[in-house]
């Protein structure tokens, strides 16, 4: 009788420990998923601003361009700029 007791116990704490194990997955999943999808949607968000804004290169060209600054201040400027 004592080895049946036994097989029935280590049965109820199988099943017992099937929805929690499932959960022990499931749980980390979800949260890996989504700090995954934050990241891809930070990244993406922030790849397509970057080509929205003007170098410091193009702004001083623009400048010269419309004689906002003279041929010296431009070569300096250009100068700073590219160390």
């Amino acid at each position: 009788m004592s080895i049946k007791r036994k097989e029935h116990d280590m049965h109820n704490r199988f099943d017992y420990m099937g929805p929690n194990m499932f959960l022990m997955f499931l749980i980390p999943l979800v949260i890996l998923l989504m700090v995954g999808l934050s990241i891809y949607m930070i990244n993406k968000n922030n790849n397509e601003n970057r080509g929205d804004k003007e170098s410091a290169l193009d702004i001083l060209d623009k400048r010269y361009a419309n004689g906002e600054i003279n041929e010296e201040e431009y070569l300096k400027k250009k100068k700073t700029i590219k160390h």
